[in-house]
């Protein structure tokens, strides 16, 4: 099975490179200076499950691909899916499958307009990680998986296959065949950690030590789980009991990667994982209120949003008169 994973970044390149390392045909879709530094240091994975080097990963660039692919894995962050999806639309056949492993679900429904319904698989990954000054993987926690799927439900022969080519590298591989309800899950469980991480601009545990802090977090469970149930994907009972351990665990350390992000004065996927959550609620017995919880936490990163582009235009403003001085 010929795989083209779409960028090496952290997610990319933790999941690509551990099935390189597992000798699958895999090759990188990346930008010039990616494929530069790979060529140079090679795709470095540091991790508890096991470091890695892998000297000269395949690497191929958008205007240079010339055949399709098997599977495409499809790692990007959710502002930049417009501009991967041009790059990567010339690897995708009529029987090429695109796995996704982005926030939300908006994503799912740009990928069928742009190739065909039947080429989209559901997919979600776990795992947090980041990329080094070096460019390495820096695998952070314990968790590292992949569960995918047919959004129709059942297990296909195309989705066994998958699991196949994707049993033994050193990775978690789940082949689903409830893929919508464990995605729906994952994104109640984001958008409360990262609702209030970010709100917050404190890890889990030090919420919990602030008068009010498990109280906010569990109102704001609740208030995700029940724009699921609005539309029938009610959060499971060993679901909603894993989240809320994980969400209130005394001393965690644990933040939403939105939270990086915002830190270092990044864009972050305000509208995919906030926004995109408040306008598909549906009114009804099943929503418990207007999201009230969550048009706050809404509002907070659209301030910093706004922020963060006022200040970016301030410094071009400056730049641009600095440019004509003399």
């Amino acid at each position: 099975m010929r795989i083209l994973v779409v960028g090496a970044g952290a997610v990319g390149g933790y999941f690509g490179g551990r099935l390189l390392q597992a000798g699958r045909d895999v090759t990188f879709l990346v930008r010039a200076k990616r494929a530069e530094q790979l060529a140079r240091t090679g795709l470095q994975i540091r991790s508890q499950f096991g470091d890695v080097s892998l000297a000269k990963p395949p690497t191929i660039a958008s205007e240079n691909l010339s055949s399709t692919f098997d599977l495409v894995l499809l790692s990007c962050k959710a502002y930049d899916l417009e501009s991967a999806i041009a790059s990567l639309a010339p690897a995708v056949g009529d029987a090429t499958a695109v796995l996704p492993l982005l926030n939300g679900m908006r994503h799912l429904d740009l990928l069928a307009e742009r190739f065909r319904p039947v080429n989209v698989l559901g997919g979600l990954c776990l795992i947090a990680a980041t990329l080094d000054e070096t460019g390495a993987v820096v695998h952070l926690n314990d968790a590292h998986s992949i569960s995918f799927g047919e959004l129709g439900g059942g297990l296909s022969a195309r989705v066994q296959a998958i699991a196949d080519v994707m049993a033994g590298a050193r990775f978690e591989a789940n082949a689903s065949d409830q893929i919508l309800q464990k995605m729906w899950e994952k994104w109640v469980l984001l958008a409360s950690l990262a609702g209030s991480t970010c709100l917050m601009r404190a890890s889990v545990g030090d919420i919990g030590r602030a008068p009010g802090g498990t109280d906010f977090v569990l109102a704001l469970l609740k208030e995700c789980g029940s724009v699921a149930r609005s539309v029938g994907f009610p959060p499971g009972p060993a679901f909603l009991e894993q989240a809320r351990s994980a969400l209130t665990a005394a001393g965690s350390p644990l933040t939403a990667s939105m939270l990086r992000d915002i830190e270092r004065g990044g864009r972050i996927e305000s509208d995919q994982v906030i926004a995109d959550l408040i306008r598909r609620a549906k009114p009804g017995p099943d929503l418990d209120s207007d999201v009230p919880l969550l048009r706050l936490v809404h509002t907070h990163l659209r301030a910093y949003e706004a922020r963060r582009e006022r200040e970016a235009a301030s410094s071009q403003a400056v730049a641009g008169r600095g440019s004509r001085v003399g």
